[in-house]
């Protein structure tokens, strides 16, 4: 039997972020990392960042709750080639989420295309 989280992508949107990056750090096996409106401190989980585990955040430039996680991500990228920063203008939390107020369809629409593109090269 194959041990959980061998071959799985994590993907987190704003306080999922907390289970997926966990996940992604600390589970044998994990191909990689998608971390949307949030992102911990690699620390939190670990030493480091998993070697050759490819991560991307996702955020709202001016987004008043990823502000505070901005540092974090901003390190997790200096720590490892294979991490994406990606910062939109605006600042609508969970902007991807079409039910909410918040939603901005082409920001959506540009992440998409870019989770397309990264969950197609894991």
């Amino acid at each position: 039997m194959e041990a959980l989280g061998a071959e799985l992508v994590y993907v987190g949107f704003s306080f999922g972020v907390t289970i997926a990056q966990r996940l992604a750090q600390t589970r044998p096996g994990a191909r990689g990392a998608l971390l949307i409106d949030a992102c911990l401190p690699v620390t939190e989980f670990g030493e480091e960042w998993p070697a050759g585990v490819p991560v991307q955040v996702h955020g709202k430039e001016a987004d008043e709750f990823f502000d505070e996680d901005l540092p974090s991500a901003r390190d997790l990228v200096r720590s490892t080639p294979h991490a994406e920063l990606f910062l939109y203008p605006g600042d609508q939390h969970l902007f991807a989420d079409s039910s909410l107020p918040a939603h901005d369809p082409e920001a959506a629409a540009v992440l998409l295309e870019r989770m397309r593109s990264f969950l197609a090269s894991v």
